[in-house]
């Protein structure tokens, strides 16, 4: 199963000198797969030590923190020996051993030449920190790209790649965005679906939703045993409620994430502040900032931390928590609802690192998403899960701001690349649109 950030850890190997990886992400997002099994086969040999698995392995890190002595001591504690020019140190779910947390600055200061690679799901909860001192990544789950990788579909793989604007790529792409829309990007769930395509499509998406029960169920298990002094039935709370929040957002109305019912009797934002950050510091959530008025770059200047809307980080895990049946994602086809299409595009931006975002609102109007170009132009983004590329918040988005650039994602198979200022392109392309801004 490929992934994209596998580059970005390939150029790190290729370096003279290095700081220690750090690879932050929700739990089971693919972060052991992607470090032993993808980075790993670029070495001669990987050691890797588990630290929720075998808590023992904090011996390693009782006393001192030099890189040489902790080495031997991993060596001892495994019985397998580590060259320092040749193999990969993993150290896995290092949350949990704070000791080996604060070593990775000692590598990185005292071994730049040494190959180690940390992971953990609970990075963003730890209160210390070598900031600085390492190169930290963020997997998320399978993007679109990587779920059409995972297909091993290679005419329809470079027909995406290529951006084609074709009647029948627009059929193919569009029926694999769907089954994307109910697999979500969770690795566990996507291998299963393809690895049981010769099965029947009731074995498949029973097999799928059984995976994604199971996760849920994990994040939520997760909850008291990581929340510390938070209230975890109110990180619960928040949680669950996130999809019915979502699907609460009808076309074209103007409203945010709203507390009121999520657990009586708490209803202001105050209250549920720790819990949206501990989530989001989980990387469970992804955060949207409503912008009123002219917005201006930057325009992080202008958000409102109480004016926050919730995305899940996962399409699949969401549309599992909203109960709803791959024969409905399939049957709405073209109009499927349009928060699930907003979710996805979320999604695909925080990949190429836009997150949290941030989004357009007035009186009864509301865009998505708005961005800003390299030149500080900011250009409004509509999402529109169906056909009808109508949009009467993108024109009065127009009208009242003035912006040189509009981009529609939607349904159809789009305006093709010729169209320089009011875009049209396919939800499915939604990775490409920060190179058209």
């Amino acid at each position: 199963m490929k992934r994209l950030l596998l580059e970005s850890l390939i150029t790190w190997k290729r370096q003279a000198k290095r700081k220690p990886l750090l690879i932050d992400g929700a739990r089971q997002t693919g972060k052991t797969f992607l470090l032993k099994e993808l980075l790993g086969g670029e070495f001669a040999n990987v050691l890797r030590v588990d630290f929720l698995e075998t808590p023992a392995f904090a011996d390693a890190f009782a006393g001192s923190l030099s890189p040489d002595d902790v080495i031997s001591n991993i060596e001892l504690l495994t019985g397998k020996i580590f060259n320092s020019e040749t193999d990969l140190l993993i150290l896995d779910e290092i949350g949990e051993c704070p000791r080996a947390v604060t070593a990775l600055k000692f590598f990185a200061e005292k071994a730049p030449t040494y190959f180690v690679a940390a992971s953990g799901s609970n990075i963003g909860l730890l209160n210390s920190f070598p900031v600085g001192k390492v190169e930290q990544h963020n997997l998320r789950p399978l993007s679109f790209r990587e779920f059409l990788w995972a297909s091993n579909e290679d005419i329809l793989i470079k027909a995406y790649e290529t951006q084609t604007n074709t009647a029948a790529a627009h059929t193919k792409l569009f029926d694999k965005l769907t089954d994307y829309y109910f697999t979500g990007g969770m690795p566990e769930a996507v291998a299963s679906w393809f690895n049981n395509k010769e099965k029947s499509i009731v074995e498949r998406v029973d097999a799928v939703s059984k995976i994604h029960a199971d996760l849920i169920a994990g994040y939520q298990r997760d909850f008291g045993k990581y929340s510390g002094k938070l209230d975890a039935q109110l990180i619960e709370a928040v949680f669950n409620n996130i999809p019915s929040q979502l699907s609460a957002v009808l076309d074209e109305s103007v409203k945010r994430f709203k507390f009121k019912g999520v657990l009586e009797p708490k209803s202001r934002y105050a209250e549920f502040e720790s819990p949206i950050t501990w989530l989001h510091q989980c990387r469970l959530v992804l955060k949207n900032y409503p912008i009123e008025g002219q917005p201006k770059s930057p325009l992080a200047a202008y958000q409102k931390d109480k004016m926050v809307k919730l995305f899940l980080f996962d399409v699949g895990l969401l549309n599992s928590m909203l109960n709803t049946s791959y024969r409905e994602i399939k049957l709405q086809g073209y109009e499927y609802k349009g928060y699930i299409a907003e979710n996805f595009v979320q999604q695909e931006f925080a990949v190429k690192g836009v997150e949290p975002s941030f989004s357009w609102y007035d009186s009864r109007a509301e865009i998505e998403f708005i961005v800003t170009s390299e030149e500080g132009l900011v250009v409004p983004i509509e999402v529109k899960s169906g056909k009808r590329t109508r949009a009467k918040s993108l024109q009065s988005y127009i009208t009242k701001c003035a912006p040189q650039k509009t981009i529609k994602l939607t349904g159809t198979q789009g305006s093709g690349p010729e169209e320089k200022t009011h875009i049209v392109m396919p939800l499915y392309y939604a990775e490409f649109v920060l190179g058209r801004i």
